[in-house]
């Protein structure tokens, strides 16, 4: 496994799973062209860019160059590594037909060439951090950020606290598991809760 500190963003949830195999980092998906017109998503990255870094790797065909376009459209060029998949002709095996462009995804091509993409453009083990607890959705209900009455409010507190913009619970639980996991983000919620008792 190529363990990495910078964010990684594919196009789907196929491509995810099938990076899982490879590489140990946080994986983050544009739900194909979705990342367009999703406010929320492009924040996200934007964040995890200035904190991290951020690794391209999309389908080397034109909806994949077009997804890569527009990610490098918002994201500082020094935050992003560009990798390229060659360009290899078949079908995924869970798709009845092939691509229009005929070329496989991130899914379909095997481990070894992706392993030789990332090296080609020199993506190597990184130093990271000790493995870190997660935060869960329970966690958040525990806290009274999630599933509760007034947690919505609460959370755009802690948010505000952060200086980061609105956003749901889904993408809540994304940002402090890329930046902080449960440890330190407790550590932030009790800042929280101090600041709260002095208003």
């Amino acid at each position: 496994m190529i363990h990495l500190n910078s964010a990684v963003i594919v196009e789907g949830k196929y491509d995810k799973i099938r990076l899982e195999n490879i590489i140990d980092a946080l994986i983050i998906t544009t739900n194909g062209f979705a990342v367009f017109h999703n406010e929320e998503k492009r924040q996200l990255i934007k964040l995890l860019a200035n904190e991290r870094g951020i690794i391209i790797i999309t389908d080397s065909d034109s909806a994949g160059r077009l997804i890569r376009n527009h990610l490098q459209s918002f994201i500082p060029s020094d935050k992003i590594k560009n990798v390229y998949l060659p360009q290899i002709k078949g079908k995924e095996k869970r798709k009845a037909h092939s691509s229009a462009e005929g070329f496989l995804g991130v899914e379909g091509t095997d481990d070894e060439i992706i392993r030789d993409a990332l090296n080609k453009f020199g993506i190597t083990a990184e130093e990271t951090n000790q493995k870190r607890k997660s935060v869960t959705k329970t966690d958040l209900y525990i806290w009274g950020l999630s599933g509760t009455d007034n947690s919505e409010q609460k959370r755009k507190s802690v948010l505000k606290f952060l200086n980061f913009p609105e956003m749901s619970a889904n993408a809540f639980l994304d940002l402090i598991n890329a930046l902080y996991g449960y440890d330190k983000f407790l550590e932030v919620l009790k800042k929280w809760q101090q600041e709260q008792t002095k208003k």
